[in-house]
């Protein structure tokens, strides 16, 4: 046996095997010793039948079963084949020494069970090696897709989807599927980027790459549930909710600067409109302005027809609010690209904020003066606030997007 090298953080490399290869595949374990072997033999196999080299890197987070041992044998026997071992637990960490020791073109990873079909491995790494895409996931929640698995791992696999889609402005399908790779030289840009160490990971990875408009291409896979999966799942919601919110802070807060984050393999990259200037910028929003106010209305009155003023004026105004500052990132501050997205709907949702308490202070002012006032009477008042509203977005969203965006 030959001995290894140490990593950074604890943990060893076996034979420090850090092959010039086209793709490097990560199998992160935890006292996996049943199933290890017979997983690591059939990708292997498997991989013989792609048309590039690509290596297999066995990372044990700290097992203390016989995994360690079963993954020093494979790495001696199997010329694809290395070994790490990390001395403290966790998915991410194990992929953070995986990836950070490799010199592969592409680095990925998939779990042990094998639970994703290795048919979509190749049109997994295709748009990576070609240079078309940064980052590329599996996906079980596109259409396309064929999954077998409990409905209540189902339903919390869409929900926790959804609440990234709707507080992070994310746009992949799936974030927790356990069959993703990486051009590695966008992953050197993110890792120092990404702080969680475990199942996290995943999805603090995908939403620091959309939010920094790289290119993320999904495939969508057959897979099949893992029975005897040891995944915490009240522990892992709760950790997913925090580092949400942790995202949240920092992105919106600029603590999580992406301004550096490139696409390193596309040969070229799309322009990015041109700048406005004051007067441009103010006539363009107005343009929006009063598309908003008008939409606003018209849903305001469809809504009132069923609900009471203050619902049909929540909901009209958020709807309105949304649309309003996709329109002038793009048209009127020239923003084309993703980068900043979650900031900027953030902003837009502080000036929503403001929006709702000046007009639903206006028509509660108004009910109160006048308790039979006609709906004509509070369109009148409503669009004052409105256009006060509309005034203060103005400020707040030129103030994120043209000086800090």
């Amino acid at each position: 046996m030959t001995a290894g090298t140490e990593l950074s953080d604890g943990g060893s490399v076996l034979d420090e095997k850090r092959l010039q290869t086209a793709v490097d595949l990560v199998i992160p374990v935890y006292n996996e010793e049943k199933g290890l072997e017979g997983a690591v033999r059939y990708l292997d196999a498997y991989l013989r039948r792609l048309p590039y080299d690509a290596t297999i890197t066995i990372a044990d987070n700290a097992s203390n079963d016989g995994t360690w041992l079963i993954a020093e044998r494979l790495a001696d026997e199997l010329p694809r084949v290395r070994a790490i071992h990390l001395d403290e637990k966790g998915r991410g960490r194990a992929l953070k020494a995986a990836w950070s020791t490799s010199q592969a073109e592409v680095v990925g990873y998939m779990d042990v069970d094998l639970s994703t079909d290795l048919r979509a491995l190749a049109p997994l790494l295709a748009p990576l090696l070609s240079g078309h895409s940064d980052l590329a996931i599996g996906t079980r929640l596109a259409h396309g897709s064929r999954i077998q698995r409990g409905p209540k791992r189902d339903l919390l696999s869409k929900g926790y989807n959804l609440l990234l889609h709707t507080v992070l402005a994310a746009r992949f399908t799936d974030a927790q599927c356990g069959f993703k790779a990486i051009r590695r030289d966008v992953a050197e840009q993110l890792l120092p980027l990404v702080e969680d160490d475990s199942w996290f990971f995943d999805t603090e990875l995908l939403v620091l790459a959309s939010e920094a408009g790289l290119r993320i291409h999904e495939v969508p896979v057959d897979w099949v549930d893992d029975p005897d999966s040891r995944v915490d799942i009240a522990a892992t919601v709760k950790e997913d909710v925090r580092g949400v919110a942790r995202l949240l802070r920092g992105l919106v807060s600029g603590r999580i600067d992406l301004r550096e984050v490139v696409s390193t393999g596309s040969p070229t990259a799309v322009p990015e409109a041109r700048k406005k200037g004051l007067p441009e910028q103010l006539v363009t929003f107005a343009a929006i302005g009063v598309m908003s106010t008008l939409a606003y209305l018209v849903l305001y009155l469809l809504l009132r027809v069923s609900v009471g003023a203050q619902a049909a004026n929540l909901v009209a105004l958020l709807v309105t609010a949304v649309a309003n500052t996709a329109a002038n990132r793009r048209l009127t501050f020239g923003i084309s690209r993703r980068q900043g997205i979650v900031k900027h709907h953030a902003a837009g949702l502080i000036a929503f904020g403001l929006g709702l308490g000046l007009t639903s202070g206006s028509l509660a002012a108004l009910h109160a003066a006048a308790p039979g006032a006609a709906h004509t009477t509070e369109l009148v008042v409503l669009f004052a606030a409105n256009a006060t509203a509309t005034l203060l977005r103005f400020v707040i969203l030129r103030w994120v997007m043209h000086f800090r965006g």
